[in-house]
């Protein structure tokens, strides 16, 4: 009589123990919440406490498209959601409940997708965005009062660990569309792998301006969310940044005189943008997940004049980041780009991150691999 209850309960002991080892709960998760959950297979698992709701089921971003769940609800209210295998990297998502967009109470919130969203971070096992014991350096909030889009202009600004010291360059960094200027601070952990990489001596230290990506006036904000009005946005971004933005910092910050830019998705468009517009001013263009708005066929950079780069004297460093298993658009848009580069003979640096889609794995490692090889 005793037997099967001794057996059973070193059963329940094991598999509890096996359970607890083989789920992580993920680096995004609030403190003190145990979910969400990865599995050594980069399966999730999700518990949210909905006791009312008929129906919850788990939705994201980008890389969160091909992944199929299941949902239940225990006796108790809480529903324990499944996944099959997750990518690899940084993904937004939400819970769709009884119809509403609802964000998962356990994690910590990141603005994407035009609002604050849920992340969760399936681990690459790289330690390169990590804290590390290092020397920091810090990231202070900014604002300048704007004539172009008649209004205030918020930005970020990283301060290298030995700033004060002496005139640094300065990188100018822009987000994706959906995202702020918390982005490369938050999703990107730029202070981490800038701190990182200047310990090491692989980069040389800079000062980086996290500026936000949208420039409307007023009526312009009017305007239907869509290409044109990216372009417009955009072109008022080149007058900002030469015109206000650039004085601004040099005028503030102990600057050297040296510049660079990049961007992720929408911002590599902007830096682009900007970068060729003013080949003199930008020793470095960095173009992560590149897009090209509002070209055709017969002139896909109609919007963009890349051949400035062509008639340049000092001929900026052109690096392009793309993630392997970025959507067919994407590498249409990078095959365009590098197309271009390599017909007309121009240097550039191609990086492929392994095993990555759209999103901020793709960009951390992009910016790591940029930052070591400008301002040199």
């Amino acid at each position: 009589m005793q037997y099967p209850q001794k057996i059973s309960f070193i059963l329940v002991l094991f598999s509890s123990i096996v359970f607890s080892q083989t789920y992580k709960t993920s680096s995004t998760a609030l403190p003190g919440k145990e979910f969400p959950k990865i599995d050594s297979e980069r399966k999730g698992l999700f518990q949210v406490y909905f006791p009312e709701a008929k129906s919850v089921i788990l939705e994201g971003g980008d890389g969160m498209q091909g992944i199929s769940s299941t949902a239940s609800k225990d006796k108790n209210g809480f529903w324990n959601i499944s996944t099959s295998p997750l990518e690899t990297g940084f993904h937004y998502y939400w819970l769709n409940v009884d119809g509403k967009r609802t964000n998962d109470p356990n994690t910590q919130l990141y603005f994407g997708y035009g609002q604050p969203t849920s992340g969760i971070e399936v681990s690459s096992g790289e330690d390169f965005f990590m804290q590390k014991s290092v020397k920091h350096g810090t990231i202070v909030n900014d604002s300048l009062d704007s004539k172009i889009t008649q209004g205030k202009r918020n930005f970020k600004v990283y301060l290298p660990p030995n700033y004060g010291s002496k005139k640094f360059p300065v990188l100018y960094l822009y987000h994706g569309t959906g995202e702020d200027i918390t982005g490369w601070e938050k999703q990107g952990y730029i202070r981490n792998i800038l701190d990182h990489l200047f310990a090491e001596k692989k980069a040389k230290e800079m000062i980086v301006v996290m500026d936000y990506g949208v420039a409307l006036t007023p009526e312009q904000e009017k305007m239907p969310d869509n290409y044109p009005r990216t372009v417009i946005s955009s072109k008022n971004l080149d007058k900002i940044v030469v015109q206000e933005l650039i004085p601004y910092i040099d005028k503030k910050y102990k600057t050297s005189g040296q510049k660079a830019i990049a961007g992720l998705s929408r911002g590599s468009y902007q830096a682009m943008l900007i970068g060729v517009s003013h080949p003199e001013l930008f020793s470095a263009i960095g173009v992560f997940s590149p897009v090209i708005y509002e070209g055709t066929k017969t002139e896909p950079f109609k919007e963009l004049p890349i051949g400035n780069l062509l008639a340049s004297k000092k001929k900026p460093f052109v690096f392009i980041g793309i993630g392997e298993k970025e959507s067919p658009m994407f590498i249409e848009f990078n095959q365009v780009l590098t197309g271009f580069l390599s017909q007309n003979h121009y240097p550039y640096v191609l990086y492929q991150s392994p095993d990555t889609y759209h999103e901020w794995l793709t960009w951390r490692r992009s910016l790591y691999q940029f930052t070591q090889k400008i301002f040199k």
